[in-house]
């Protein structure tokens, strides 16, 4: 598993939003944790997994409409990439077009980059929309127990134990 610490502040550094926003740090957590699930039914690379999770809304500059944003994240691990994260270079392009991609809405795609939108769409409980089975891309995903699951995390505002201690040091400093 890659070391996520030192990624995620690096991209706090320069976030734009609140860290503690429906789109900020506990969303990332969520977001690798629902990835992760699935992963282990997909067979998706959990590396990149995870950097979808981290990556994919790293430079939203609002909570509303963005439609770069994913694209703009994309960039953001090609400048990191090399220095705080290797990956090969098909990986690597899973990793672009699922941050790029990750709200058209589409369904079809590699296993990969399946598991990386459907670990965001199931995290819409923050947000009070329930995930549809319609709208997401993996068959592990559509089922209920792994929505019911994921959506009760949201809701509740869960905070993965993958980004937790920054989230407690965070809280502490503000």
């Amino acid at each position: 598993m890659l070391a996520i610490e030192p990624l995620l502040r690096v991209i706090l550094a320069s976030y734009a939003l609140p860290w503690y926003g429906v789109h900020g740090l506990s969303h990332w957590g969520r977001v690798l944790d629902n990835g992760l699930r699935i992963a282990q039914h997909t067979g998706a690379n959990r590396d990149v997994v995870t950097l979808f999770a981290l990556f994919h809304d790293a430079k939203r500059v609002n909570e509303d409409t963005d439609p770069e944003h994913g694209r703009r994240g994309a960039l953001l691990a090609v400048e990191l990439r090399g220095s705080l994260f290797e990956l090969a270079d098909d990986d690597f392009h899973h990793l672009f077009e699922a941050c790029v991609h990750h709200t058209a809405g589409h369904t079809e795609a590699n296993p990969t980059i399946q598991t990386c939108w459907d670990a965001d769409r199931l995290d819409l409980g923050r947000v009070g929309v329930r995930p549809h089975p319609t709208r997401l891309c993996t068959e592990i995903g559509k089922t209920a127990e792994v929505i019911d699951w994921a959506h009760g995390r949201a809701e509740a505002e869960a905070v993965s134990t993958h980004v937790k201690p920054l989230w407690d040091e965070l809280w502490q400093q503000s």
